[in-house]
C-alpha cells in the first residue's frame, strides 16, 4: 500500500508528528457499522503500532495500516487537505474513497 501526501496534507498533518512521539496510521474504522466490511477509512495518530500494524512508506510521510484491510484500498491513494473545508480526502486514480476523511488523536477528532 502506497500514500502519496498532497502539499496542503503534509503542511496540517507534521504539526501533530513533529517530536517523534506520534505516528499515522490510516485506520479502517468498523466502530458502530455492524461488520468490517461497512467500515470506514480514517487516519489516526498513534504513539506506538500495534502487532498487526506494519509500517508503509507513504510520500512524503510513513504511515501505518492493518494488512487485513488492504483488501478494502486500491494499492496506491492520496490524501489531500482542503483548506476552505477543512477537511482531509482520500481518493485514487479511480475512485473516491471520501472527502471527508477523519482525523482522530486517539479516540477523539481532531478536524
Amino acid at each position: 500500500m502506497q500514500i502519496t501526501f498532497s502539499q496542503s496534507a503534509v503542511r496540517r498533518l507534521t504539526p501533530y508528528l513533529t517530536g517523534g512521539t506520534k505516528r499515522l496510521k490510516l485506520l479502517h474504522d468498523t466502530e458502530g457499522c455492524g461488520c468490517v466490511v461497512s467500515g470506514v477509512p480514517a487516519l489516526q495518530l498513534i504513539e506506538e503500532p500495534s502487532v498487526d500494524d506494519k509500517l508503509a512508506h507513504g510520500d512524503p510521510l510513513p504511515f501505518y495500516y492493518e494488512p487485513r484491510h488492504e483488501v478494502y484500498y486500491e494499492p496506491e491513494l492520496k490524501v489531500d487537505y482542503n483548506e476552505e473545508q477543512s477537511s482531509f480526502s482520500l481518493k485514487s486514480d479511480s475512485q473516491i474513497y471520501t472527502l471527508h476523511l477523519r482525523f482522530l488523536s486517539s479516540s477523539n477528532p481532531v478536524v
